[in-house]
């Protein structure tokens, strides 16, 4: 007689009291069919594959010891959270990642409880951990506080910042450092899990405290010098003095898939440990999917896939995407011109600088996970006659506002900033979304801010910066595709200031920065169409403004309508402050500008999130109606 076939575990499992209930024989099986459900999911959604399923055993190891989630556990950067998700009552959502209406990519404290601190940008478990374990003990609490880091977000300085300030304290926080690119040590095998275990136990903990009794009574002198001997001993043997001269109890290396080695260690520091402590645990990254494994990202961040082959679904051919069009004009000019650097803060792909790279190795720096230092190295490159491309994301930049405002605008170095992810970025959500830039660098003396209409505009404004040696410069520009238009062999450089007229009209004028421009004329054909003569114009610059165009446009039009991606206090700000000096605003016409929405935006297709934002033709034309007064048109449009 045939047995019934057996229940899947994960099946039993909603929440991490479920897993509780499974002897601990059973885990390894967990972790497999954890990570084959994560496999289906993404490739059904797309993603951020490869770092989740690099710590499928650790997320088992982590939720069957501690008591999530009363213990609080804190994932850095957000793309290892998918098997998180899953095991914390999210299964039957989970192939609504990154859509509408979805789970977000990302850790968020409003989608769970189990989500105690949101993380998509890196390096900042370590100081919510501290703050919430300070807090804990401020409040007479008992819980444990885990922070999960990747060793790619180890090259932060926030995250050494917390270190530092962690064992100033002395404070009860668990770190694990997910090492999986063998960039610290490689795992020694089973010595070193014997090792670990034997550290992080009770008879090694409570020898330690005696110790530190000890050498109290011998004061204070012998008391650091012999607890700064034993840590260097023990860092020559385990590779942990960084983490003990921070004041961090290091464990490890562990090999992060071995069920058996993981979850003593962490029942150990659990039920024994004092202080902060530093499990360093190795992981492969894109572990138990084959194509995955053979990959050079590790499926780090994928499209809809087919489970079998791993072969990603390929987007229609079409226009070349704004980042590759930046990439190459970089690479143009670079060639005419020595001095041109590029530099990244560990996104050479995603900013196209990968393909700089490989043509000019030598002058191409991926400083890592930092970009305040990428942008103060771009500095010290620019006082002595380079010429640095500072390629950083939009909502990356954000991170390093200090230096863009003392070291490069206050000293009016010619940095250049080449500011990618410009606006609504569809998937990644409110994290990610580029709507601040133009506010924080047009807010600054000596700053020039650009936004290209299309991808031959883009190659203009490359060469214009490179151009540009008066001080600072920047170009923003969306993630995605440019729109087909014809493009020239190489960009040529721009007057400063100066916008241009696209289209000539007589009542209203809509005056664009950035790729709204297309929309923009749409609206102005379907205005034409219901007998409203229009201008478009393209600003260009949102710094400096084009004066005389916009006096143009204020004294010949009824209606102006400012159209960009970006927050209010941006581009359209700078032009209600020039027509109200130029005593403009007195005059009859009407001034409406169009910015995104005072609100952070969840993920959506981008389409879908410009037409809420009313900054599509549809909404534009609803905008220009209403300020004429034609209420019944504007609800039509």
């Amino acid at each position: 007689m045939r047995s019934a076939p057996q229940t899947p575990l994960l099946d039993r499992i909603r929440f991490p009291a479920d897993l509780k209930q499974l002897p601990e024989e059973d885990l390894p099986q967990l972790a497999d069919e954890l990570r084959t459900e994560m496999i289906h999911a993404v490739s059904q959604t797309g993603g951020h594959l490869g770092a989740g399923l690099g710590v499928v055993e650790l997320t088992v190891a982590l939720h069957y010891v501690f008591d999530t989630p009363h213990d609080r556990l804190i994932w850095d950067v957000g793309h290892q959270a998918y098997p998180h998700k899953i095991l914390t009552g999210r299964r039957d959502r989970i192939r609504t990642l990154r859509q509408e209406g979805g789970l977000s990519g990302f850790t968020k404290r409003a989608e769970s409880e189990y989500d105690p601190f949101g993380a998509a940008h890196s390096s900042t478990s370590i100081s919510a951990g501290l703050g919430m374990a300070v807090a804990r003990d401020l409040q007479g609490g008992r819980r444990n506080v885990i922070a999960v880091i990747g060793d790619g977000a180890m090259s932060a300085g926030m995250a050494y910042e917390a270190m530092n300030n962690a064992g100033a304290l002395d404070a009860r926080l668990i770190v694990i450092l997910n090492d999986n690119d063998m960039s610290i040590a490689p795992p020694t095998g089973a010595m070193s899990a014997y090792l670990a275990r034997l550290a992080s136990g009770r008879t090694y903990q409570g020898f330690r405290g005696f110790g530190k009794k000890l050498t109290s009574y011998l004061g204070k002198k012998v008391d650091r010098a012999i607890t700064r001997a034993v840590g260097h001993a023990r860092g020559y043997v385990t590779g942990g003095t960084l983490f003990e001269e921070l004041g961090f109890f290091h464990i490890g290396p562990i090999d992060g898939h071995n069920l058996e080695h993981l979850v003593p260690v962490l029942r150990n520091v659990r039920d024994h440990g004092d202080g902060p402590v530093l499990i360093h645990v190795v992981t492969q990254k894109g572990k138990g999917y084959a194509p995955a494994e053979a990959a050079a990202d590790k499926y780090h961040g994928v499209a809809k896939f087919d489970v079998i082959t791993g072969a990603q679904a390929k987007a229609p051919a079409g226009p070349p995407s704004y980042t590759k069009v930046f990439a190459q004009a970089l690479i143009e000019e670079a060639r005419q011109d020595p001095r041109i650097v590029a530099v990244t803060a560990a996104m050479p792909s995603g900013t196209g600088l990968d393909l700089f790279a490989k043509e000019f190795p030598g002058r191409s720096f991926d400083v890592g996970i930092a970009e305040q230092h990428a942008v103060t190295f771009a500095a010290g490159l620019a006082t002595e006659g380079m010429k640095p491309f500072a390629a950083i994301y939009s909502t990356f930049l954000q991170r390093a506002y200090d230096q863009v405002v003392h070291d490069v605008a206050i000293q009016n170095l010619p940095v250049r900033f080449a500011i990618d992810r410009a606006g609504f970025v569809g998937a990644d959500g409110a994290t990610h979304c580029g709507a601040f830039d133009v506010t924080y660098m047009a807010a600054l003396p000596n700053m020039v801010v650009m936004a290209p209409a299309d991808e031959a505009e883009l190659k203009h404004m490359v060469r214009t910066a490179a151009y540009y040696d008066e001080g600072p410069i920047a170009f923003r520009y969306p993630r995605g595709d440019g729109i087909g238009v014809e493009m020239p062999v190489r960009g040529g450089p721009l007057a400063i200031g100066r916008g241009r007229i696209v289209r000539e009209g007589t009542k209203v004028a809509l005056l664009s920065l950035g790729t709204r421009l297309a929309d923009c004329l749409k609206a102005a054909d379907e205005l034409e169409a219901a007998g409203l003569s229009t201008t478009v114009a393209d600003a260009r610059f949102a710094k400096p403004l084009d004066g005389e165009l916009i006096g143009r446009l204020a004294r010949e039009h009824e209606v102006l309508v400012t159209v960009e991606e970006g927050a209010i206090g941006g581009f359209g700000a700078h032009v209600l402050h020039l027509l109200a000096h130029d005593g403009l605003l007195e005059s009859s016409f009407k001034v409406r500008p169009l910015v995104m929405p005072d609100i952070f935006m969840d993920q959506a297709k981008p389409e879908k999130m410009y037409a809420y934002a009313g900054l599509d033709a549809a909404g534009i034309v609803r905008t220009v109606f209403a300020a004429l007064g034609q209420e019944e048109q504007a609800a039509r449009a």
